[in-house]
């Protein structure tokens, strides 16, 4: 686990560990969320790069029978 600290200015700095595995850029969006007592930063992906994240899911699902 990390620490950052709140400057004057609220702002924080994401360590560089997290920045490189989250493959994160200078000016990229995160989205900011309120979450029981905790913000999760989470990064705003372009929907072109999400192509075929879902590769290789299982969809073998039970399905009721007006669903198929």
């Amino acid at each position: 686990m990390e620490t950052v600290t709140v400057s004057p200015k609220f702002q924080v700095v994401i360590p560089k560990g997290m920045r490189e595995a989250l493959k994160l850029t200078p000016g990229q969006k995160v989205q900011a969320l309120l979450y029981e007592n905790r913000i999760e930063l989470i990064p705003v992906r372009p929907v072109k790069r999400m192509r075929g994240f879902l590769k290789g899911i299982d969809t073998r699902v039970a399905r009721e029978g007006d669903r198929v």
